[in-house]
């Protein structure tokens, strides 16, 4: 994608440039944009899954014979249960008034060796409390009584900015570019399935855009979403002493005005390739991003990335104001040091061109003739591919095709049959 340009900020009072100015010129249009009503409240860290290897020890299957019992483990009480296969795991230990969730056991990883056994998802709640280093302390110690053999595996993250006085265009769609091959729009619904839990309520809008397993944007009503989860006084109160962006109005926060919220999603794969492209400028080594601990100081940064990879236009080659304010102007909250200025920011991308290429239409065609020999449906198969740590290669081999998502399940799915009819129950 080529660069679009930025609009001219202003300042309101003098019209003279000013990187701060609230007020924006479209230069080829000559349109103006005000923007001195927008209010930006926080910018903060809104999850973080930490991910660990390791072997399981052995008296800890014992916490889950009883499904929805409440269980000791490591000085506190939790909740037991099982989980979804989608979530790639069996396993969960949940304390919700701590702000963590255990998912254990992996489902692709044989309990008696060591393999990604263990992600831990914090809440928003347990992230305001505690600072990244004591955060980290607090997951590594959680892994340690869960695990033996224990090592970082990566982590993810959600950035969120929260902010009034501006909502989205109703041709959002139309103007936001981007590498995403998935865009879905909600409005005017009843349920929405959120992060890790479904909210349900009768005028939300959100729309969303890339996929889970990569770089996703949402934007959304949070007002009507923490009104739908019972959390509106606990995000009020984040608000209120939290709203520091505008210097001459530190208490920016208006409840009677509905809250608007941005947010970056990251799969840990992408952090990945942060890691494997990112440089320290001064030192010319690697960043770390294996913990949330070490990838803390990055995160300006990684704010600064996304807003690059979906691009709101005004006009085509041109940012909307609103675009430029957001990523100049925001600093994600933490009470670390940013990174921002010391670090070269890129993505290494393990390409599946060549031989890799190869591999994959090998891959996928062995894949298909298992599924068809143990009867396992289109949707079913595509959806488990999709957890699969390899998956962003077939995705970007097929993509290189001009193959969406969409159009690989349609591959599949007739290559499903076409084996069914062609060698029936031999199979």
């Amino acid at each position: 994608m080529t660069k679009p340009i930025d609009q001219v900020r202003l300042n309101q009072l003098t019209a003279q440039e000013d990187p701060k100015g609230r007020l924006f010129i479209d230069p080829s249009t000559i349109q103006f944009t005000d923007l001195t009503g927008v209010r930006l409240l926080r910018c903060g860290v809104d999850t973080v899954r930490q991910l660990y290897r390791g072997l399981i020890r052995p008296e800890i299957m014992a916490l889950f014979e009883k499904p929805g019992a409440m269980v000791d483990f490591a000085g506190q009480r939790w909740h037991s249960g099982r989980v979804g296969r989608d979530s790639g795991y069996q396993y969960k230990l949940q304390n919700m008034d701590l702000g963590f969730v255990l998912l254990v056991k992996n489902f692709n990883a044989k309990l008696d060796a060591i393999g990604p056994h263990l992600k831990i998802e914090v809440s928003p709640h347990a992230l305001d409390a505690l600072s990244p280093q004591r955060l980290q302390e607090r997951l590594d110690y959680y892994a340690q009584e869960l695990m033996t053999n224990v090592e970082v595996n990566q982590c993810a993250v959600h950035l969120a900015l929260d902010l009034q006085g501006w909502k989205p265009p109703v041709d959002l769609v139309a103007r936001m570019h981007c590498r995403a091959r998935t865009h879905r729009d909600i409005s005017g619904i009843n349920q929405i399935e959120w992060a890790t839990k479904s909210s349900v309520y009768g005028r939300g809008e959100t729309s969303m855009f890339g996929s889970a397993g990569g770089i996703q944007l949402c934007i959304y009503n949070k007002t009507e979403q923490a009104k739908a989860t019972d959390k509106l006084d606990y995000w009020e109160s984040v608000w209120r002493r939290r709203d520091s962006f505008d210097d001459n109005d530190p208490e920016n926060y208006d409840p009677a005005q509905d809250v608007w919220r941005i947010e970056m999603r990251y799969h840990h794969s992408i952090i990945q390739q942060f890691a494997s492209g990112s440089v320290d400028l001064q030192t010319g080594q690697f960043i770390d991003t294996s913990t949330f601990a070490a990838f803390a100081g990055h995160l300006d940064g990684l704010w600064r990335y996304g807003l690059g990879q979906f691009r709101l236009l005004v006009r085509p080659g041109a940012y909307e104001a609103i675009w430029t304010l957001i990523r100049d102007d925001v600093r994600v909250d933490l009470p670390v040091d940013s990174l921002l200025e010391e670090t070269e920011y890129k993505r290494h991308h393990k390409t599946a061109r060549g031989f890799s290429g190869k591999n994959v239409e090998l891959f996928l065609g062995n894949f298909v003739s298992l599924l068809a020999r143990e009867r396992v449906g289109a949707k079913k198969a595509f959806d488990r591919l999709q957890t699969w740590e390899c998956w962003p290669v077939i995705r970007d081999h097929y993509a290189a095709k001009d193959m969406t998502d969409f159009d690989i399940y349609k591959h599949i799915k007739a290559l499903l049959e076409e084996r069914h009819v062609r060698w029936g129950r031999a199979v």
